[in-house]
């Protein structure tokens, strides 16, 4: 691990020097990505440095124990040896850490859908709930919410919604989101008072730039049509909603939120290259040893990964057996509390990986 380290060490200061050559920062595209890998670089640099500092502290603390003989210093000592021993220990892990193989789309922007499942109009009034518990979570990060698309029902529930998610680290904290979220809970259009169970598909997509897939356009049909609202009723009348279809692999996107036929398109194009760059995802992923797939947050729709029970108040994550009687505060975007839970298990199993 440390030779490793010492050669991250070394690599970080070459590109400090070539992030400060005047030829290289007239170079905006070169400067950026130098700049982008010292960055990544930097906090196991000074991570390293602490555990260097932490280890010599011992180093000197083993010394003067053998070179005095004062009982009260001696004691002081032990003290300060046994501080800095631990400090080596969380130290050392932290660094197993940051050395873990980053997910290279960590940083991307996000692109949600979320679909009612089974219970009809009460999963579209809790796909309603989902959107927007995710869109005060990104409030409270500072993220933008931009809505892509939507198909409302009568009651104002989504029979589906897609949206996007702009913010720094967006998709390392929202990818576990992907799977089937089951709602237990009295539906309002229920007159006996009978708790129903319904479900809501959510996948959450990293923005895929046109450098990440090649999409060839004659691969795709687009069709525009008259934006209409609930039970047909014209929101404008030009052609500005669009269809977008491609035909390899039958994927069909259609956006109509905007008046601008331009823009709807736009939004269609960047939800077919997030779909497409997930299909690549899924062959890459398939690719790689069980043993090294992290069992947090596969991604897989199918997966019941979280049940909101209302009649007890209380949110149950079945990956990581976690339940939390604060329905209310989490449906009002406080997700922290089980999203860090989910990243503290899933670091742990690739760390359990890496040292097998």
């Amino acid at each position: 691990m440390f030779e490793r380290i010492e050669e991250i060490e070394i690599k970080h200061v070459e590109l400090g020097d070539k992030v400060n050559d005047p030829e290289i920062t007239a170079d905006q595209k070169q400067w950026q990505k130098l700049m982008k890998e010292y960055s990544d670089l930097t906090p196991i640099v000074e991570k390293y440095k602490e555990y260097k500092a932490a280890k010599m502290s011992v180093e000197e603390a083993l010394e003067m124990l053998n070179d005095t003989s004062d009982d009260e210093f001696k004691q002081l000592l032990k003290e300060e040896l046994n501080e800095n021993k631990e400090k080596v220990e969380i130290l050392t892990d932290e660094l197993n850490l940051l050395l873990l193989p980053k997910d290279p789309n960590d940083d991307k922007n996000v692109i949600v859908e979320i679909r009612g499942g089974a219970g009809g109009d009460e999963a579209a009034l809790f796909a309603s709930d989902l959107f927007r518990m995710y869109s005060k979570y990104a409030e409270g990060r500072r993220w933008k919410t931009e809505l892509l698309s939507s198909n409302e029902n009568d009651l104002g529930g989504f029979k589906e919604v897609s949206f996007m998610i702009t913010g720094q680290g967006a998709y390392s904290r929202l990818k576990y989101e992907s799977g089937v979220h089951r709602v237990q809970r009295i539906p309002t259009t229920e007159s006996g008072g009978r708790i129903h169970t319904s479900t809501v598909t959510v996948a959450v997509l990293p923005e895929a730039e046109e450098v990440d897939i090649d999409l060839n356009m004659n691969d795709v049909r687009i069709d525009v049509f008259r934006s209409s609202g609930n039970g047909g009723q014209s929101v404008n009348t030009t052609d500005s909603a669009v269809r977008v279809t491609h035909m390899p692999t039958g994927i069909v996107v259609s956006c109509q939120d905007e008046k601008s036929q331009l823009k709807n398109k736009d939004k269609a194009l960047k939800v077919l290259y997030a779909r497409l760059y997930e299909i690549e995802q899924a062959k890459h992923d398939s690719e790689i040893s069980e043993e090294r797939r992290s069992q947090v947050g596969t991604g897989d729709r199918s997966e019941r990964i979280r049940t909101y029970n209302f009649p007890q108040g209380r949110v149950t994550d079945h990956r990581i057996g976690l339940t939390l009687h604060k329905i209310d505060t989490i449906l009002n975007g406080d997700l922290d509390e089980v999203i860090n839970a989910l990243i503290t298990t899933d670091q742990a199993k690739k760390l359990k990986g890496s040292e097998e």
